[in-house]
This record gives C-alpha cells, structure tokens and sequence, in this order.
C-alpha cells in the first residue's frame, strides 16, 4: 500500500480511537500495536517493550515531575490569592486596572505553576468574583481568565516546552528562553484589549474601587516575593551553568514546598499527601503518553509514512508561508480536540522535517506551536480553560464565557502574525544568551 494513503488511514483512525474515549497514551498504543500487526506481523511487536521504556530512559524527563510538584504545592496554597491581592492594590485606581491585574497574577502564577487549568482555577476563584462586583461585564471577567490561563504552557516554566524538547531533541534551556519575550508579548496585547475594552464599556468599576495606602500596598508583598524569588533563582541557576533543567527543576520543587509549609502552614500530613499524589498521577499521565507516542513514531517511520509524508511536502511547489500556514490550520484544529502534550507527540515526528525542509528555526516554531496550542485551550469543543472557569462560575453561560475570549483569541493570533514578520522575538534571547544554535 501506498504509505502515503497508509498515513491517511492511520490519521483517520487515530480519531476514531481517541473519540471513543479511551486515554490519550492508551489510544496511540492500540493505533501503533495494530497497524504494525497488520503490516509488519509479529515480529515487530517483540521491539515494542524496549521502544516504550527507551523512551523514558530520558535523565531530562526527571524535570516533568519536578515541576510539576513545584507548580501543585503553589497552587495548593493561598498564593495565587495573595499574589492577585497584590496586584489588585498596586494597580487598583489604573483604568482597566482589575482586568490588567488579574491578567498579571495569571502571568505570574503560569511562572510558578506552568499548569493552565491551575492558573484559571487559583486566580478566577479570587478574580472572577470582584470583576463582576466592581461592573466589569460577565465575558470580560470570565474571558480575562480564561485567556490569562492560557500563558502557563508558553511562560518558562513550562511542561509542554519540555515536552517539545524531549520529542524533537531541542534544547530545554533554549526553548524556555524563546518563550519569554512572545510570553511578554501576548500579556501586552492582552492588557492592551483590556484597556480598550475598559474604555469603551465605560470604567464604571474604577468608581466602585477600593483605596490602598502605602502600607496596605507594601504588606502583602512578602507573602507573594519568595515565590517569584524561586522562579528567578531557577531560571539563574539553569542559564547560569550552574545546574541542569532536572536539576534546578527538582531543588525548586523542594524550596515551593518549604515555603508552602513555613509560609503558608501546609503542616497537614493530608495536604502534603494531596499535593505528592496529584503530582504523581499527572506526571504519570504525560509520562505514559510520551512512551506511547515513542511507539506511535516508531510505527509512523517502521511504515515508511513519516518519510513520505516530508517527500511529499518537499516535492510542493508552494511558498514556505502557505506551507506554514497549513501547518498552523493543522495545530489549530489538533488543539480544538486534543490536549497539547498528545499534539505535540503526536505532530513532531512529521512536522519537524517539513519545518526544518523549509528554513524554518525549530526553536521559534515551537512558540508558534504553543500559541496554537493555547488558543485551543480556549476554544470549543474541548477548550479546557472554558469548563474550568465556568466550574468557578457556573452561574455565567458556556457561551459568555466563549465570547469573552475571543478577543483573545484574537490577540493570539496577532502575536503569531507578529512572530512571523519578527521571528527575532522568540529567537534573539536565546541566541544571546547561549549563542547561536549550531
């Protein structure tokens, strides 16, 4: 069969597969395991093992969960509350300025946590709420949030670049680096909508705002700078050559959960087991679906469809920017049904070779490929960051929730355009910092 027409059945089984319901890792295993049944016979199952634990025998995969404990023990205290509070006092009398506060707690919390639905749920609990009381429409609360949810996978640092790195063999460091000024870029946007939303709705909530003093301003700062202080030490300690992403990944998960317990009085023998059992079951779950997703490659190319798919696309006579932009039309749609850890395992085998064919920088891709993946993140049927926010308002409508956002969406999608037309906003500070990629 031809592997071209093979790849396509494999596509559109894969579909089937994981709209049944089953898991993401459990659904790329019955694909991969059938398909080379079928076309390989049994032979190639005796390699299937070895590919799935050769897979996790990765010394970066170690920082997955570190991070990921990091980010829970945050989130599983009052910290995102506090860091919010601290925002709104500062910013309280700016025009816009609860919507612009809360976009900043959802930046700064996506640093510490790199978890999306956490960033949505810790500041939209808080934020939500007084949006709605100060006069700020439903959508423009409940969309802020969602939106502001959204920057936990692009921020550093982040799961799904670690992710990215693993599968396309990139460097880690280098891709936390490339997600920090496009991470600036999209708050700005998001805070430029805000302002101009603010304005023309009226500023009715900057009427109904509390009054800080200095010392009211200055008192909640210490509750909220260890955290950020963490955040910079790790980023230090990674770029600096003092320790690896594992490395500095791990010593930051400790240090959150010290502060957590001095700071916040997480003592409870409860709480703690809380927070290492759902660090433990999420780590498990990309964990598995990274090892099914080395097997899935493995079939991909044991067929010959990943080899002709880049054939293909090389024997194209298309501009390099129609190319990508059906790749972005590709990641758009993936992330409408698919969480992004599963896109981008799933994706990278194939997508690599077209980019990498076509001049593309592999490192300002995958900031193209997050912003797809975030804009997911808010867009319906999935659109993950929509249940959640409408689980801490259930009272405001699937549909409210939807239109807010889409003017965020749209912001998203400037930025891409942007990274297109000055590609050097992802790229310059990693070549600056570590040089240029060889």
């Amino acid at each position: 069969m031809d592997p071209l027409v093979l790849g396509g059945i494999v596509a559109i089984s894969t579909i089937l597969v994981l709209f049944s319901g089953v898991s993401v890792g459990l659904g790329l295993l019955i694909v991969s395991t059938g398909f080379l049944l079928v076309f390989d016979g049994l032979r190639s199952l005796e390699l299937l093992p070895e590919i799935l634990f050769g897979k996790l025998d990765n010394f970066a995969l170690l920082s997955i969960p570190m991070f990921i404990i990091m980010g829970a023990s945050i989130a599983s205290t009052r910290a995102g509350a506090d860091l919010y509070e601290a925002l709104e006092r500062w910013l309280t009398r700016v025009p816009g300025g609860l919507v612009i506060s809360n976009l900043g707690a959802c930046a700064l919390f996506a640093a510490m946590s790199g978890s999306s639905p956490a960033t949505c749920a810790a500041i939209g609990k808080m934020g939500i709420p007084e949006m709605r009381k100060r006069g700020y429409p439903d959508g423009v609360a409940a969309g802020s949030i969602a939106a502001g949810g959204t920057l936990g996978i692009l921020i550093p640092p982040s799961v799904t670049m670690i992710v990215y790195g693993i599968a396309t063999e990139t460097s880690i460091g280098r891709l936390f680096l490339a997600g920090v000024f496009p991470g600036l870029l999209l708050v700005s946007l998001f805070m430029a909508w805000s302002l101009y939303s603010t304005w023309k709705y009226g500023d009715r909530a900057l009427l109904a705002s509390t009054t800080y003093t200095w010392k009211q301003k200055f008192e909640i700062l210490p509750r909220v700078l260890p955290f950020l202080a963490i955040i910079v030490g790790v980023l230090y300690a990674m770029y600096g050559g003092i320790a690896t992403p594992s490395e500095t990944a791990a010593v930051g998960a400790l240090l959150c959960l010290l502060i957590a317990m001095i700071i916040y009085k997480l003592w409870n023998p409860k709480d703690l087991w809380l927070v290492l059992r759902d660090s433990t079951k999420e780590s498990v779950m990309i964990l598995f679906i990274i090892a099914a997703a080395g097997v899935f490659s493995y079939m991909l190319s044991s067929l010959y469809i990943t080899q002709s798919i880049a054939e293909w696309i090389a024997t194209l006579d298309v501009n390099r920017w129609v190319l990508m932009g059906a790749v972005n039309v590709f990641l758009l749609i993936a992330g409408f049904f698919l969480p992004p850890v599963a896109v981008i395992l799933m994706a990278a085998p194939i997508l690599l070779p077209i980019i990498t064919t076509a001049g593309f920088d592999p490192i300002w891709f995958a900031v193209i490929l997050t912003i797809n993946m975030e804009i997911g993140l808010i867009s319906p049927p999935v659109g993950l960051n929509l249940y959640v926010i409408n689980g801490i308002a259930p009272d405001i409508s699937l549909k409210t929730i939807l239109k807010g956002s889409l003017p965020f969406v749209a912001c998203m999608v400037i930025a891409i355009l942007l990274l297109c037309v000055f590609p050097g906003i992802a790229t310059w500070l990693p070549d600056a910092v570590m040089g240029q990629a060889l």
